[in-house]
This record gives C-alpha cells, structure tokens and sequence, in this order.
C-alpha cells in the first residue's frame, strides 16, 4: 500500500502512535500534527497517548528549582524506548539538546511568531512595557525573560508565575500580578492571540531556543516513521532552530538558563546567510553578554558554535557557572 506522498506501507493496517503532554496547549500541537498527517497520509490510523511529565505535576516550585533536562519530555521519551509509542511531539524549546540513546529529532514544524508577548493587567490597558510604573508586578516563570527585563527595566518587580496559560492568565485577571510575559506562539494556537497587548522587540528580549516550532521525536532507524513524519518538516525553521540548538549545545545550557537567541535570514530563505544573534545575562540582570554571528545556511550547527565560543570568549562562561551554582546547588 502506498500513501499519496509515495510512502510504502508494509502490508494490513498501519498505525502511528503519539505521545503527548496532556496540558491544553499540548493537546492543540498534537491534534494539529494528527490532523496534517492525517492529511497527508489518508490509510494512516493515529492514536495519541497523553500524560502529564514531571514539569506538569510540580507547580508549586520555580522551573528552575525542579531541573531542566527533560523536565517536559522524559515521560513521552520513556513511551517509544519501550515501544507504546512511535513519535512524542514537543514544544522544541522543552527538548533538550542531547537526546537519549535511540531517540533522536525528526523533524522540526514551520515556526510560529518567536516573539515574547505583553499581556497586562485591565487597569493598564494603556500602558506599554516601557511606560509600566514602578515596582509593577511582572509574572514570569522563565530566568531568560527574567533576566533580560531585569537589565532593561530594573524598576519593575518580578514574581514567579506556573501553571498552564489559562490558569496564568486567570491569575493575572484577578489581580495578583500587572502584566505576565508569555509566548505569543503559545497565545495563538490557544486561540488567545487578543490577549497580546505588546509584541516585545528582540532588542530588548531574545527568545528562547526553538521557541513556536514544534520537534518531532521519534526512534533512530525506524525509516518507515521517518518517512511519514517528513511532510511536516519545514526547511527554513529547521536551519534556523538547528543553530540554535547547536549554540545552546556548546553553552551547556538547558530552558532554565537565561540564554536568548534571534535567527533571520539575510536575504530570501532560498540564498540568504543566516543571521544569529545570542545572548547570555545574569539573574540580576546587571551582565548581559550579546553578539551576532552571520554566515551560510548549509551548516548552521557551525554558526550556533562559533556564537557560543564567542561569548564564552566574552565571560558567559563565569555567568553560567554562577548561575548553575545559584539555581541548582546540589548539582
């Protein structure tokens, strides 16, 4: 049997199963990725598996506090090392940048807007994130944002905020903080996109590691998922998420280390360089350490480590070290 994309089934019915957090933006990303498979392969019948990770149980403690490798995807992995589950699917900037032995990244998803969002507080309605007063509570649960808003708006007061978007946002609503800081890829599969008050400008925040794109993990050598799960690979998203990636990887970094990124590309994604700029800062905010690097597409893990190698050049490598001691003692 073969699909319409030219992908031969082995005989009888073919079944791909999916492994998924069960949070409500999860479960968006995962039907929509049933859907375009679905659409692309008609014979194909999909199941999906939900479950709540570690990251999804704790929600009384900072991200940070928890640990950060595989904090949203061990639980998902654990399902296709032992079979009960072909692909996981995950927001890629929760995937850590060492996968598992037999695991490995399939595919990456056309990204959505990267950006960090403003979503403030009624009575502020008419406040941007430069006007907001003094000693306004800002809700953020990610050190990247914390520490990059830290140095630009030192006169702002940051509280921990978990729990999924609603749930955020509902506290946001009844008054315990003035604004949150969220990703306007999240608000937007939500169907939540109104609620974005200011799109927050990459000069004053760079966003996070494969943030609005979706990774596809699945196993190593199994060619037939592969090959299916190869219609949703978007080329551009991939070169600019793979140096991302790659200079995350040469940090040592994981989600809940303040290390920002932007990629562009130079000229129309068929011929342009890749542009990517980084970015590694303080908890206070007070060392923000930030450079650029641009050069062809046909190998951006090279350019993800050449930007590291320079800012560890620069002194990133005493701020992450501090910050390693900080956030995580007893590692």
């Amino acid at each position: 049997m073969t699909s319409p994309t030219g992908v031969v089934f082995p005989p009888g019915p073919r079944t791909l199963r999916i492994a998924s957090r069960r949070s409500q933006l999860a479960m968006v990303q995962t039907h929509w990725v049933r859907d375009e498979l679905r659409g692309a392969h008609p014979d194909l019948s999909i199941s999906i598996e939900a479950m709540a990770t570690q990251g999804d149980k704790i929600l009384d403690v900072a991200l940070a506090k928890i640990g950060d490798k595989g904090l949203f995807t061990k639980e998902l992995e654990a399902q296709m090392l032992v079979d009960r589950a072909d692909i996981a699917v995950h927001s890629l900037k929760d995937l850590p940048t060492n996968l598992p032995e037999g695991l490995m990244l399939g595919c990456i998803t056309e990204r959505e807007d990267p950006a960090d969002a403003l979503v403030v507080h009624a009575k502020h309605k008419d406040k941007t994130l430069a006007t907001l007063p003094e000693a306004a509570v800002v809700g953020t649960s990610s050190l990247r944002r914390l520490a990059q808003l830290r140095h630009h708006y030192p006169h702002l007061e940051f509280k921990d905020v978990r729990g999924n978007v609603i749930t955020r946002l509902e506290k946001l609503d009844s008054g315990d903080y003035d604004c949150l800081i969220l990703a306007a890829a999240g608000l937007g599969r939500l169907g939540l996109a109104d609620r974005i008050h200011e799109l927050i400008d990459p000069a004053i925040s760079l966003h996070a590691v494969g943030q609005g794109a979706l990774g596809i993990e699945c196993r190593e050598g199994d060619a037939s998922v592969l090959e299916l799960i190869q219609v949703l690979e978007h080329r551009p998203t991939a070169l600019r998420c793979r140096a991302e990636r790659a200079f995350l990887r040469e940090l040592e970094g994981g989600c809940q280390v303040p290390i920002g990124v932007n990629t562009r590309f130079s000229a129309p994604e068929a011929g342009g360089d890749l542009v990517l700029t980084g970015m590694v800062a303080s908890l206070d905010g007070q060392r923000l350490i930030r450079d650029q690097v641009s050069g062809p597409q046909e190998d951006p893990e090279a350019l993800g480590i050449t930007l590291a190698r320079r800012l560890r050049e620069q002194g990133a490598g005493p701020i992450l070290e501090e910050i390693f001691a900080t956030v995580r003692p007893e590692a």
